[in-house]
């Protein structure tokens, strides 16, 4: 694979790590529980005890999902190559994210046997990667962890119950602007902001100095050009604002996060008008370096990224490929399925003039494209784009002073309930989506069927497929035939993505789905407009991470 960064060797993990280097896989271990706890952590999640120890572990599992990487991140890197994760025989889902190596590309299925062997990188450090284990049996059935293990998969909390109205819907988005959207515009992303905030103002009547909080998704982050965009506190000097409620963050619901606490702020009385942006500057960013891994170019890497980074999975293509292969795996799911998200985005771009790719999209051009990371090709990545999207968060008390409609929020979904790890989560034919829009169907009496658009994360083709089951608009395993019946299109019986998705209108990281759903509640949205649209639906995020909003027109 060529020049990886190592593991930094931290105190919660130097144990683990330390142990490879000597050739042994040994985990954090709970003598109380018989329970083996990866990534390492100070108590045990069963019984809460303190009192553990490491325990070596055999090195024998299966595969339970994998991907082969096409896609150089870095220059020099060796490709193809697989990234898979392996389910060790001592537990059910106790698994690493490795390589299987000393076997063609094509022999790797899930439920192979594997062992592990020891890839010596330096002084410190030594991979855990796998070989074939001909001397074990065969099979694809691997053991799935118990809805009722508490660690893994523990059982979800009961929703709050109300004898009231939601809070969510003591707040209306009263304004919607975005900036200029490209491939690489080459402008600063302060500038970018500035100019989506100020159309969003306008959009919703108001002045600026209206506005008296204001809210970001991701906040500052460092490490990543072109993701995070301004900073807050340059956006509020910029513009000259007065906030009384202020926030930005990365932990939370998705990248709706800032939205839906901007609801709450204006429902408690903490603001009344509330600016929320994202903003972009991806594809400038890598204009010379073009798209590359997290970690490349970096000597070594903490965190959890650790576990993942260094076999080459330097990708949420890679980590994704993983949910989507399980998938495909269970109930038969296919890649003409993926293909008809990809295409239908395009069909669907084709009627936005903001849209990045507006080019017909057949599928020879799907079958002919790149792959990146198996089974996902080219048309299934979305495409880094340069552009702020801001939305106006008012008190609802406001709607009818505004100058447009308001779009009323109905519910949010932000619930987490099993563990929030790539690799660990339970069942990867799920994700925090199904958590998430449990959440806002609880919180409402409308249906999916009540839904008339839907505005569904596709930073990668899959991720809308589990959107789609999580909802509630299919069953599960059901998404690949659902969207193969035509549904989706504009015209179906729920229009998608229909300023284009992430994957041909641009990776506005969730936004452009929040202003393709107020438009189409508006009815602003001319030729891809779904006819008498009263209720919407807008979900973000991927593995672990979800959030979700469903919006109306009025009630």
């Amino acid at each position: 694979m060529g020049f990886r960064p190592l593991p930094a060797i931290e105190p919660a993990t130097a144990a683990y790590w330390r142990a490879c280097r000597e050739g042994r896989l040994e985990f954090r271990f709970c003598p109380r529980c018989q329970w083996y706890i990866h990534p390492p952590r100070p108590v045990c999640p069963r019984c809460y005890s303190s009192d553990l120890s490491f325990k070596a572990v055999s090195g024998k599992g299966r595969v339970y999902s994998f991907t082969v990487n096409h896609k150089p991140w870095f220059p020099g890197q060796e490709v193809p190559y697989v990234v898979a994760l392996v389910e060790l025989d001592e537990q059910p889902g106790l698994r690493l994210m490795t390589n299987v190596v000393r076997c063609a590309p094509e022999e790797v299925r899930i439920g192979l046997p594997v062992r592990v062997e020891f890839e010596t990188l330096s002084e410190e450090v030594a991979l855990p990667i796998f070989v074939p284990d001909p001397e074990a049996k065969a099979s694809s059935e691997l053991n799935e962890v118990a809805s009722s293990a508490p660690p893994s998969s523990p059982t979800p909390a009961p929703f709050v119950s109300t004898t009231g109205e939601p809070l969510e819907r003591r707040a209306v988005l009263s304004g919607v602007g975005q900036s200029a959207i490209g491939r690489r515009l080459f402008r600063d992303e302060l500038d970018l902001t500035c100019e989506a905030a100020l159309k969003a103002i306008r959009d919703a009547g108001l002045e600026v100095h209206d506005i008296d909080g204001i809210a970001a998704y991701p906040g500052p982050v460092s490490n990543v050009p072109g993701f995070a965009g301004p900073s807050i506190y340059d956006v509020q000097d910029a513009l000259g604002l007065a906030v009384r409620w202020h926030l930005s963050g990365l932990e939370g619901p998705g990248q709706i996060m800032p939205l839906i606490a901007a609801a709450l702020a204006v429902a408690s009385g903490l603001a009344r008008h509330v600016l929320v942006y994202r903003t972009v500057t991806e594809a400038t960013a890598a204009a010379d370096t073009g798209r590359r891994g997290i970690g490349a170019g970096a000597r070594e890497i903490s965190g959890f990224a650790a576990f993942f980074v260094p076999f080459g999975a330097m990708s949420a293509a890679n980590w994704i490929a993983l949910y989507a292969r399980r998938h495909m795996h269970e109930y038969g799911t296919e890649r003409k399925h993926l293909g008809i998200i990809a295409l239908t985005a395009r069909e669907h771009a084709r009627l936005n003039p903001s849209a990045v790719y507006r080019d017909p999209l057949s599928w020879n051009d799907y079958w002919q494209a790149r792959l990146v990371s198996e089974p996902f090709c080219l048309y299934d990545c979305d495409a880094p784009v340069d552009g702020s999207t801001a939305v106006i968060v008012s008190a609802a008390e406001c709607a009818r002073d505004l100058a447009k409609p308001a779009v009323h929020i109905e519910a949010v979904g932000t619930a987490l309930g099993r563990r929030p790890l790539w690799d660990q989560w339970p069942d990867l034919t799920t994700m925090a989506a199904h958590d998430a829009a449990r959440h806002l169907w609880s919180r409402t009496s409308l249906e999916p069927t009540d839904v008339d658009t839907a505005q569904l994360y596709d930073g990668f083709s899959f991720l809308t497929l589990a959107w789609l089951e999580a909802l509630g608009f299919c069953g599960r395993g059901e998404s690949g035939p659902f969207v193969e019946e035509g549904h989706i299109r504009l015209g179906g019986s729920l229009p998608l993505n229909t300023w284009g998705g992430q994957l041909s209108g641009g990776r506005l990281h969730g936004y452009g789905f929040v202003a393709e759903a107020i438009r189409q509640l508006r009815g602003e949205c001319g030729e891809r407009q779904v006819p008498n649209c009263e209720v919407a639906v807008v979900a973000v995020g991927g593995g672990p991470v979800a959030g979700c909003m469903l919006l109306t027109r009025g009630r």
